[in-house]
Formats: structure tokens, sequence, C-alpha cells
């Protein structure tokens, strides 16, 4: 499909997952005067209508967008096709519009299709592993080229396994601006912190928090070598919230390690309030918070079409409330949306268009939208 002008859009069908041969080529952002070559402000707005003060941003009211159209990290297709199918349901103009921020950027979704090799084989058990490697690494400057400068970051992905570059980036840039450590809150159904030997699936949508941790390593620099110390987070400094589907040996890394988190027994028992109290009492007040959302947290009866749906997962306003409590903290740098993939409901199903709908909602929560 041609790149489309959100100012021109208004209720359009969901785009189909098309190669390219192209890098920039999906999905046009909206647009104002370039201030850069390739990155530039293309959304200003009157005044970011937030509440919260933030803690740790020096310019609250601006927002880097960083839209990455990759699967490579699991092997369904179509989860590359949702940061287009989110811009055309009009979310990067509701969060100009409507919540006030000024959008920085890129003005098209990122393909990368010029980072994949033309031969990839397995390594230590992990499918696609130097396109992924390499592409985590180009998001890992994309994210920090904004993050430096002081801005709230959102990348809209994309499979899970795009969280290796955008914590690996946010982690480094609040590090050199700040002197301070990230935390991340992950919510999800599944844990992704297999190594390589554990998974069972070798995708690497499944290990992004144990090559972040530093409990999977590797030296060589086209396999993950890049990811320094600079880039990791503490695994005292990550909370899950919405698990219920986690492997055993994932179960045994994150008991031997002392990892908080929630499962949804916790969240049934004593309720989502109750459960966030808990999860930012975890991390403490002082901690800039990178908040990564994968979409199948939530049920399938809100989020069907995504690559891995779970039942018996959070409702819509669950996963709302848990964007909105970590907003409220004024603590948050980055939002990671993951794990979209519109082309899995039929033409005729509206299953892709409420995924593509809860994912709007979840990320203007997350940037200050509120009931009243």
């Amino acid at each position: 499909m041609a790149p489309s002008r959100l100012s021109d859009i208004a209720d359009i069908a969901l785009p189909t997952t098309k190669s390219t041969s192209a890098t920039d080529t999906v999905t046009a952002l909206p647009d104002t005067p370039a201030s850069s070559v390739g990155s530039r402000t293309f959304g200003r707005s009157i005044m970011n209508t937030s509440l919260i003060e933030s803690k740790f941003l020096s310019h609250p009211e601006d927002l880097g967008v960083v839209a990455v159209g990759f699967s490579g990290g699991q092997c369904k297709p179509g989860v590359d096709a949702a940061p287009s199918a989110l811009i055309e349901a009009g979310l990067l103009t509701q969060i100009r519009d409507e919540l006030g921020y000024n959008l920085h950027g890129h003005d098209t979704v990122h393909l990368y299709t010029d980072l994949v090799p033309k031969e990839d084989p397995d390594y230590r058990n992990m499918k696609n592993p130097r396109a992924v490697s390499a592409v985590t690494k180009k998001i890992a400057d994309q994210v920090y080229n904004q993050a430096k400068e002081g801005r709230l970051v959102l990348t809209l992905g994309g499979d899970h396994s795009i969280a290796i570059g955008t914590i690996g980036g946010s982690a480094k840039a609040i590090r050199e601006r700040l002197g301070r450590e990230i935390a991340v809150i992950w919510v999800d159904a599944h844990a992704d912190i297999n190594t390589p030997e554990t998974s069972g699936s070798g995708n690497i949508h499944g290990m992004p928090v144990s090559f972040l941790t530093g409990l999977a390593k590797e030296d060589k620099e086209d396999v993950f070598g890049w990811i320094k110390d600079e880039n990791r987070i503490s695994v005292k400094k990550i909370v899950y919230i919405g698990l219920r589907d986690v492997d055993a040996g994932e179960k045994r890394i994150l008991r031997e390690n002392g990892i908080k988190a929630f499962s949804m027994f916790d969240i049934d028992r004593h309720g989502i309030g109750r459960v966030m109290e808990m999860a930012l009492g975890h991390i403490g007040s002082d901690t800039p918070i990178h908040l990564s959302f994968d979409v199948d947290a939530l049920d399938p009866m809100w989020a069907p079409s995504t690559g891995t749906p779970v039942r018996g997962g959070l409702t819509l306003r669950e996963g709302d409330y848990i964007c909105e409590c970590v907003h409220q903290t004024g603590s948050l740098v980055a939002v990671d949306l993951v794990e979209v993939n519109p082309s899995l409901a039929p033409a005729e199903d509206i299953g892709a268009h409420e995924t593509v709908r809860a994912g709007c909602s979840l990320v203007r929560c997350a940037l200050g939208e509120s009931l009243l």
C-alpha cells in the first residue's frame, strides 16, 4: 500500500503485510516541516494535557516515536504490520491533538530489510540470531538518540525481541543523562526470560529479558555481543505483571534470581489495584521506569490478533489501569507496545480492529489520558 498521511485518515481498513526492499517505506507519519535529515519533528501541539509532573524528563511535552516493523524474533508473519495499523488507526494524531505532545522521530515505519543477512543459520539454538541482533542494535541507537534529549520515547513494534534494543537504548541514555539505572515493568502473558539453552522454540522474542539482565551473554559482536553493561538492567529492577504461560526453565530462572513477578493468580487474589501498589513499591519512587507492554497480556477476548494468545488474561480496563498507574508515578521514561498482529484475524473478522483499538488505548493511557 502507498504511504498514508494521517491528516487524511478517518476510518480505513487495516493494511496487509507485504514485502519491500526499501528500509523505510510503509507508512508516513503526521507531517510538519523537517528539522533534520532522517529524524525530525513531525507533529507539534499547543499544550500537553497531562497533569502529572515528570521526575526524570527535561522535556516532558516531547515524545520521541520509533516505529518498528520487525517480526524476526518469532515465526508468524504480520506483526511487522502493526505500527502501520496503529498509526493508520489514528494513534499518533490522537497523541498530538488530544494529549498535546510534540512528536519527534522518523517519518516512516522502519523495516530494517537492509540489516537482514542473506544467510542466518541457527546459533546456540537461536533462530535468526544475526538479523535480530543487528536490528535490535539499530533500535537501541534510535531509542537512545531520542531518550538522550530528555524526552519520553514511544516504540511501536514489532515482536517483543525488539525490547533488547528499546530497553538497551533507554538504559544507556538514562545512565548518561541522570546517572541512574532504569526499572522495567514487563506486562506480558510470558516471561520472555529464556536463555538460548532453556528455550524450547529458539525464537528470540522469548529471550529478551535474559539478554538485558546479563543472564544470557554472547561475545560475538554480530550475535548480541554489542550489548554492554550500559545497556543492561538489574534483575532487582524488573517487575512482571500478568504472567500465565511460563516455561519450566523460566520459572527456575525467576525463583533463583528473586525476580518480582505478579501472575494472573496474584491479580485474581489481590486485584489489579493492590498489585500495582506492590509492583511500584518494589521499584520505588526514585527510579525511572520503562514500560514494555505485550498486547498478549490481555485476554484474547480483548486482543485476539496476537501471535501467542493465552486465555485467562487481563481485561482491557485492567491493562489501561496498569498504564494509568505508571503514568501517575511521574517516573515513566519509555513505553513499548508489541505483538499486535493484524494479519492473524480473517479480513471479515473484527478481531484485528479490536486488537489495534486495544493497543491504542493502552498507549494513550500510558501517555496520560484520563477518564475525567
